[in-house]
């Protein structure tokens, strides 16, 4: 029989992700399941055998455990995304909205998931392509958002937004944020948008700043696509994802944003609760888990 296969993914820029990560590798190797980690992290660990180039090591393993913070998830959710792979977030970072647990309860909370004791929580993510007199010339996906954003001056960018084939609204603003529900608690949320359970299927639309009293968010159908002409430009004006990827745009461009086919996997434990989340990180206080109540969040800053 094979034995069972578990991915590790550790941001490597995080202190003690790579300590961790051997530590996995050890645990993991005792209960006869075999570690897979991208080439890199495995060789860095002296066990080349256990790497493979990114995605392919994802499709073979039963779940990813994330080593890292929120933008950890949000990298390892868009490589592993379209091999369904469930990713087990585990905070090294601050807060860890997006992460379900500490370091400390780590070694506790794997026998039960191993056990299959866990749930799988869907997240919508987002296909974001860039078209430029008419060819299509990048594409990304995303979890949190897509920002259309001016250059360091302080300069507006006017853009034309479209929904579902009908002409919504021209800007002047620093910028447009188009987000997931997942996304609705970050910088959407900053620049006034609404908060948006994550269980709902929909895009939130939100002006960075806008040089009107009237522009406010848009909550839209996941089924309509958004476009956005980008009429004005200055020369650093930029498509950035989940705030981690940029690309260059030029007057002219147009951004088309729809629901992606593929869908974020995030494993929680028994008790995880988005509202109880909710109630407790706005108010930037401790996350008190109840007996038997899972941890986790759904909120990022």
């Amino acid at each position: 029989m094979e034995p069972r296969q578990i991915g590790i993914f550790p941001n490597l820029e995080k202190a003690g992700a790579l300590e961790l990560a051997a530590q996995l590798v050890a645990w993991l190797e005792q209960r006869h399941v075999r570690p897979l980690l991208p080439q890199e992290s495995a060789n860095l660990l002296g066990r080349p055998d256990l790497g493979a180039a990114v995605p392919d090591w994802a499709r073979d393993a039963e779940f990813v455990i994330v080593l890292g913070g929120d933008g950890t998830i949000l990298q390892a959710a868009r490589t592993v995304a379209q091999a369904e792979t469930p990713i087990l977030g585990v905070n090294l970072g601050h807060l860890g909205f997006l992460t379900e647990v500490e370091v400390p309860e780590l070694w506790e909370a794997l026998p039960r998931i191993l056990a299959g004791d866990y749930h799988v929580e869907e997240r919508m993510m987002l296909r974001t392509e860039v078209w430029r007199s008419g060819v299509r010339v990048a594409g990304f996906a995303a979890l949190n958002e897509v920002v259309i954003s001016k250059g360091p001056f302080a300069r507006l960018i006017q853009m034309e937004l479209n929904v579902g084939g009908k002409s919504v609204e021209e800007y002047w603003a620093d910028g447009l944020i188009i987000a997931t529900p997942t996304g609705s608690t970050a910088y959407s949320l900053s620049a006034g948008g609404p908060i948006v359970s994550p269980s709902l299927q929909v895009l939130v639309i939100t002006p960075i700043c806008p040089h009107t009293l009237y522009s406010r968010s848009l909550v839209i159908s996941h089924e309509e696509q958004v476009r956005v002409c980008v009429r004005v430009t200055h020369l650093d004006t930029t498509l950035t994802i989940d705030g981690q990827r940029g690309f260059r745009l030029e007057a002219g461009d147009e951004v088309a944003v729809n629901k992606a086919a593929e869908t974020a996997r995030l494993m929680r434990q028994k008790g995880w609760s988005f509202y109880d989340v909710l109630r407790c990180k706005l108010k930037e206080g401790p996350y008190h888990r109840s007996p038997g109540e899972g941890r986790g969040t759904g909120l990022q800053k």
